[in-house]
């Protein structure tokens, strides 16, 4: 019997300065939403949780309504906070926090900062709903710390090359991580 996990970057959502936890999707995003539920309706998921944050709950919520399941929310799953990046691009902060895991820029969370706060839902979720599938509303950046704690060859380049949305699907053999594919197809 194996967990399967199905990762469900959030889809597109306007960015708006100091609103990261409420914001919501974009008409785009919306109609991602809907592809998102028609991608995994005929799955049998025992479980979904999500980010806080309205936009990762959002993309899941159509497909969680279709299997008539409520959305549990962990806090710990919200996105890594990359801080003040004053002079740096966004990519350049990501890159930075990616090739060193224990700098944080001010205000902001390290790679194994963000990465150790995360995997403690996932072991969570890998014990309680062992050999179920489950549905994990989620984040470009946590997703990648999530897949690079059991796999270390998700890093930047993994980050860079994810879409809003994706979806990946995970199987664990009880807290192993077996094999990891892409189902999202981008358009």
């Amino acid at each position: 019997m194996e967990t399967i996990v199905y990762f469900v970057r959030h889809a597109e959502s306007p960015f708006i300065k100091g609103m990261e936890r409420t914001r919501g999707l974009s008409e785009k995003g919306i109609s991602d939403a809907i592809k998102i539920k028609t991608e995994l309706e005929n799955e049998e998921i025992d479980v979904f949780v999500s980010s806080p944050y309205e936009r990762a709950i959002q993309t899941i919520k159509e497909l969680a309504d279709v299997h008539k399941k409520d959305i549990i929310i962990f806090e710990d799953l919200k996105e890594r906070e990359v801080g003040m990046i004053s002079d740096k691009s966004f990519q350049e902060a990501k890159y930075i926090l990616y090739k060193d895991r224990s700098y944080s820029f001010p205000d902001g969370e390290s790679s194994i900062d963000a990465q150790e706060r995360a995997i403690k839902v996932m072991e969570y979720l890998l014990s309680e709903y062992l050999n179920k599938k489950i549905v994990i509303g989620t984040h470009g950046d946590i997703m990648t710390l999530m897949l690079n704690y059991f796999n270390d060859d998700h890093g930047f380049e993994f980050w860079e090359s994810t879409s809003m949305p994706d979806i990946y699907r995970l199987a664990f053999h009880g807290t192993e991580l077996k094999t990891v594919s892409r189902v999202w197809r981008t358009s």
